[in-house]
């Protein structure tokens, strides 16, 4: 799939029982917008019975809607309506670990150590005296040890079970035989209700190094990346994982589409969409790269290289876990031109929503931070997962919620209604027209093309498509010289003169290979 792929938060995107907290009902109600833009899928991050203890991420029943979100009924509404408007729906599937209150970690919570209940998670005993010591080094993603320790149904001090993510998140043994044709079925339920799709949270992840050693000495981790302890993700087990999934989508009419968060560099990220594994995996390498266009060029160019010729490269620059790109590139004219750039390149794109609105980073105050990585690393992703402005009068949090709703789980900062989707339907300059434009063009052009990269002098990255349409980005500190060429497309002002405003993109029609 190389479309553009519009990914949804449910708890943000929209509320329509006015608890203050999104619901499949309200994305139903909203998913106009989304056909509006152009898109051609959305991504739905989890809506599964869940404690929320990480937003969804900790799946206490895989084949159920949390109740905070609706029911089953709701979600098959929801899958109808977006047939009809002709999005293809992909939703979370997340293997690596599920909820402290699954009922198979509870049944291994109750069982004895060395139970086949254990077997299916990481239970070890500890290190030291009383084994008061968890069972090796390795860090939790979210900061803290990847271990917990439980207390056993005698009420003594007992083993500790393997987290990488939050304590609330037990990692499954895949290693276990019992773990692939659990998550089989879990598959077949979601493909066989119509879903077109899933997105594989962690899954670089799922098996660990036998034996679970220590980490060597020396090794530092990346702080929220699982990638920075290679002995818990990236295993070659994961493959076979990989191909069976692929079998199993592919013996749907249509084939479903299997989408993975693979964060590793790369080299290694294509290792997972060999033509009977994975379609795609996300590039994360310009979420991470600074405003240069040198790095950018770079960046690019390593990623195509990687591109194995079956799978498109996923182009991205927001998501849930990342600060904004109006904040982290340094405003709104840098944001408006980083849509244009990822929606210019083969392959396929996705966008965050909000970012089609320009929506900066929000300070949320820290009483008021939900994330649990704020809670144990000091790292809060509650501000790019803000709830969207609708309308310009602020009442249910601009449209957010129904009027007389309650408060927003997170709080909405004043003067969101300016960046609404009301007020930027209502002028042609904003970026919602903007992203409209440039998703109505990239359909224009063909999925798979060869790219060119280069930067010139003056700081202006080029990357020019053997289909004669070249991507401009003034990234340096001044004006820039565009190459000859019709502009079917700019961020900002327009080009005087032959020269590209700084901070600004611009797609240009040149002369084809």
């Amino acid at each position: 799939m190389s479309d553009a792929v519009y990914q949804i938060y449910p708890r943000s995107f929209a509320d329509a029982d006015g608890d203050g907290v999104g619901d499949l009902a309200g994305l139903t109600a909203r998913l106009d917008h989304v056909a509006g833009l152009g898109a051609a899928a959305i991504w739905l991050t989890p809506f599964q019975r869940s404690p929320q203890a990480d937003h969804g991420y900790d799946v206490s029943d895989y084949t159920d809607v949390d109740p905070l979100f609706g029911d089953l009924a709701a979600f098959d509404v929801l899958l109808a309506r977006a047939h009809e408007l002709g999005l293809r729906v992909l939703i979370d599937v997340v293997p690596n670990h599920c909820s402290a209150a699954h009922p198979l970690f509870r049944a291994a919570l109750a069982a004895a150590p060395g139970s086949p209940a254990r077997a299916r998670f990481h239970f070890a005993d500890g290190r030291g005296p009383g084994g008061a010591r968890p069972p090796n080094n390795w860090p939790s993603v979210f900061g803290g040890p990847a271990w917990t320790r439980i207390t056993e149904p005698d009420g003594r001090p007992g083993q500790w079970y393997l987290h990488l993510y939050a304590s609330e998140q037990p990692d499954w043994n895949w290693r276990d035989p019992r773990t692939a044709p659990f998550f089989d079925e879990v598959l077949r339920f979601w493909f066989d209700r119509g879903v077109d799709g899933l997105r594989i949270d962690v899954a670089h992840g799922l098996f660990k190094a036998p034996g679970l050693p220590d980490l060597p000495a020396g090794t530092v981790p990346e702080p929220m990346r699982l990638r920075g302890n290679p002995l818990a993700c990236d295993q070659e087990e994961v493959h076979h994982v990989y191909r069976q999934w692929r079998g199993l989508a592919d013996s749907y009419d249509p084939p479903r589409v299997l989408i993975g968060e693979v964060n590793l560099a790369p080299d290694r990220a294509a290792r997972y969409v060999r033509p009977d594994e994975l379609h795609q995996a996300f590039a994360f390498a310009f979420v991470t790269a600074p405003w240069d266009p040198h790095v950018w060029a770079a960046t690019g160019a390593d990623l195509l290289s990687h591109a194995n010729g079956t799978a498109p490269v996923t182009w991205v620059v927001e998501n849930h876990d990342v600060r904004r790109a109006v904040t982290r590139y340094g405003g709104p004219a840098r944001a408006r031109a980083a849509i244009l750039a990822v929606l210019a390149l083969p392959g396929a794109a996705y966008l965050y929503q909000g970012q089609e609105l320009g929506l900066p980073e929000v300070d949320v105050p820290p009483a008021a931070r939900q994330d649990p990585a704020w809670a144990r690393g000091g790292a809060s992703r509650d501000g790019c997962r803000v709830p969207l402005p609708w309308r310009r009068d602020p009442a249910g949090a601009y449209g957010f919620s129904p009027p007389g709703a309650m408060p927003p789980w997170l709080p909405v900062p004043p003067g969101w209604g300016e960046l609404s989707v009301e007020a930027q339907a209502a002028d042609p300059a904003s970026t919602l027209h903007l992203t409209r434009r440039a998703l109505q063009l990239r359909r224009a052009l063909p999925a798979a093309d060869t790219v060119r990269w280069s930067v010139t002098g003056d700081g202006l990255l080029l990357a020019e498509r053997g289909c004669g349409v070249t991507l401009a980005v003034a990234m340096g500190d001044t004006d820039a010289r565009l190459p000859d060429g019709e502009v079917l497309l700019a961020s900002g002002p327009p080009p005087r003169d032959g020269m590209l405003p700084r901070d600004t993109a611009a797609w240009l029609r040149t002369a084809a290979d």
